[in-house]
């Protein structure tokens, strides 16, 4: 078995190394290549630049500042004291003189040497214009020297400028020539490797797949038969080397699969027991009795306008509650059904009863699981405000902050003792076990189990209170557009 499983080790690994050096060897020659053509490249462009800088604008400045030193103008004292000409050549100087330190060629060394020794030259000549520039009577003279010295040197470096400009940019051209060359020979190497890898990997791969394609073969059928949904099927179990660890593997994977399908399949019932244990906690006989019993007392009464609107407001909490079998409705629906659920309680507990519906319009759009928020509203009511002497008030809100939406119902009811508080957070956490005779504790269990199984563990509800002023119930759900 170790012999079987080292022999086909080898054959993939001869044939990775077949494909593999001479790639890497031929992607290391050209990066090398593209590399020495670049930083050439580079330097004779930078070259030019900065020669290109001197030969625009040098001899324009220069020449004007010397006039201005010359003509003995009121900026030729602050001129010569700052020695802004010599700072010019100055700094001339030192480009060129860099320029012909990386100089590689002679020809382009006596280019750079003659460009500063004119430079020394025309910084000498500027020097003694500006001693005499200082003497009266010498405007004559200087202005002689401006145009047989200055003018004529700042010309001929001008042009020495020019000169070994075109000398770098004719290296560009025979750098070309020299790239063309290179790639021709890369092309007819490229080819060779690449054909002499086709060849060895093709023959290699032969060899290998002969080894190895009829047991993938029969793997791929058991797995279209697990595909269908035969999860008691196995692969075969007498093969040799990577193919016996594959087998082994799938089955297992397949039996671990068949094990989740079934857990997956049990939660869901329990998914569905809750949900309709929730739903008929809705359709709750005793709600129904008493508000059927508020609409013949009101009809008997003749207040015909309350009728309507208690029995549309009943319509209304039952047609969200079915919702034609869907689990998620829009905002806008699950408002309407607390909305018209508040609206028949307030009507029957309308001397202890307030209460206001506070979410934005641009909610109503995004999904929401249903029977979300009418189990908190139900709790907040029963357990809050009805324990509570006189009027009490329920607020229901929603806000979206990064990427969640976020529901809040609030009571000023009776609120709850901290032992009390702590035991339904632990309920709501999983971490107590659910007492099913207390039915606040149940149902928002209910709410949380479900948003948690719907939306994943990071959603779900919170709990806060203070023993005789306020509850709050927080949900935090994602925002998914309808």
């Amino acid at each position: 078995m170790w012999k079987k499983e080292s022999t086909i080790k080898n054959r993939l690994n001869m044939l990775l190394m077949i494909c593999l050096i001479p790639l890497t060897i031929l992607t290391l020659y050209l990066v090398l290549i593209l590399q020495r053509f670049s930083d050439r490249y580079d330097e004779v462009v930078q070259n030019i630049t900065k020669a290109n800088a001197y030969n625009i604008d040098f001899k324009d400045d220069l020449d004007y500042l010397m006039y201005i030193i010359v003509a003995n103008s009121e900026r030729a004292d602050d001129l010569i004291d700052t020695e802004e000409p010599r700072r010019m050549i100055g700094e001339a100087r030192e480009v060129f003189q860099g320029l012909y330190e990386s100089a590689d060629a002679e020809y382009g060394r006596q280019r750079l040497n003659r460009i500063l020794k004119s430079l020394n030259i025309l910084e000498d000549r500027v020097i003694e214009i500006e001693s005499d520039a200082k003497v009266s009577g010498s405007y004559d003279k200087n202005m002689e020297r401006l145009d047989l010295d200055i003018r004529v040197l700042t010309e001929l470096i001008q042009e020495q400028i020019q000169e070994y400009i075109y000398y770098e940019t004719t290296n560009l051209e025979a750098l070309r020539e020299e790239i063309r060359k290179d790639v021709d020979n890369t092309l007819r190497m490229s080819s060779l490797v690449f054909l002499l890898i086709l060849a060895g990997a093709y023959l290699l791969s032969q060899k290998v797949m002969q080894g190895i394609t009829e047991p993938i073969q029969r793997l791929c059928r058991v797995t279209r038969e697990a595909a269908s949904g035969d999860f008691a099927v196995r692969a075969e179990e007498n093969s040799e080397g990577e193919m016996a660890v594959l087998n082994d593997s799938f089955n297992q994977m397949i039996e671990k699969i068949g094990n989740l399908v079934e857990d997956i399949r049990i939660e869901q019932l329990n998914l569905r027991a809750t949900e309709l244990k929730l739903l008929q906690a809705q359709i709750n006989p005793h709600f129904l009795y008493n508000t059927l019993d508020t609409i013949i007392w009101l009809a008997e009464a003749g207040r015909k306008d309350e009728v309507v609107m208690m029995v549309t407001a009943l319509s209304d909490f039952f047609r969200t509650t079915l919702s034609k079998g869907r689990d998620y409705i829009t905002v806008k629906e699950e408002e309407a059904h607390i909305r018209s659920y508040l609206q028949i309680q307030q009507f029957r507990y309308q001397d202890i009863l307030e209460y206001s519906i506070d979410i934005p319009e641009e909610l109503y759009a995004y999904q929401i699981l249903k029977l979300t928020l009418q189990p908190l509203v139900e709790n907040a009511l029963y357990h809050g405000i009805k324990n509570k002497r006189g009027l009490g008030h329920i607020r229901v809100s929603g806000w979206k902050e990064e990427g969640r939406l976020v529901f809040r119902v609030w009571d000023d009811g009776k609120g709850m003792e901290p032992e009390r508080l702590g035991k339904v957070r632990r309920l709501i956490a999983g971490e107590e076990e659910v007492d099913r005779s207390d039915p606040s504790g149940f149902g928002l269990f209910n709410v949380a189990q479900r948003l948690k199984l719907n939306y994943g563990p990071q959603y779900g509800i919170s709990v806060e209170s203070e023993y005789g002023k306020w509850s709050e119930t927080k949900v935090v759900i994602p925002a998914i557009l309808d």
